[in-house]
């Protein structure tokens, strides 16, 4: 009888073991299930403030003429600067040819814009003619040398790899054929000015190379 007695108290001991084992292993469970959503419904949120850059708005051809109209008149100035302030000799006939093409480039536009009856407005929020102005003013300031011949040529090569890649957004932008049939002429000449000051930058540097 006593034997019989441990026996059942000895099963009932499993038994309550074992449901506190299921038990405990439940409550765990939901602890990592509650975790779980926790952790999702915080980055929910933080997802959602994520915010989504906009997308700039498509140039319209009043924006291309304003656009191409400041970048020829910019670099005809800065042209005419290193004219006369450039001590290397192709850096002098490099402004000038900047001079001569630039305004050439600009005329037509302006002819164009003028038999389209479109008058040019700048993108919005656009800083270009500030940014421009401080760098003529800063051609100005410094005085001439090899470093004034260098910082010209350097500010050309970038500016002309700016100018033809607005010019192949502007060719895929333009609305008005003759408009897009302009951009496509004068693409090689802003190739050819590129080629051409990537060419005295690299003799530049040569020169100062020991």
């Amino acid at each position: 009888m006593r034997i019989a007695i441990r026996r059942t108290s000895m099963i009932a001991a499993a038994c309550a073991a074992t449901l506190v084992s299921a038990c405990a292993k439940h409550e765990a469970n939901e602890d990592s299930a509650r975790l779980a959503d926790s952790a999702a419904a915080a980055a929910t949120p933080a997802a959602a403030a994520t915010p989504t850059a906009p997308s700039a708005p498509a140039l319209t051809d009043p924006n291309i003429v304003a656009i191409l109209d400041h970048a020829n008149m910019a670099d005809s100035a800065t042209g005419s600067v290193a004219a006369t302030k450039g001590t290397n000799a192709e850096v002098k006939t490099f402004g000038r040819d900047m001079m001569r093409d630039h305004h050439a480039l600009r005329k037509m536009g302006q002819d164009l814009a003028k038999k389209l009856n479109v008058t040019p407005q700048m993108p919005a929020n656009d800083s270009s003619e500030a940014r421009d102005k401080a760098w003529v003013d800063s051609l100005n300031a410094m005085p001439k040398g090899a470093a004034w011949d260098k910082a010209y040529i350097d500010h050309e090569v970038a500016t002309h790899q700016a100018v033809l890649s607005t010019l192949n957004t502007a060719e895929g932008a333009a609305q008005n054929a003759e408009l897009k049939s302009l951009i496509t002429k004068a693409k090689p000449t802003i190739e050819s000015h590129l080629k051409k000051a990537q060419d005295i930058q690299s003799k530049l540097q040569s020169a100062k190379t020991p």
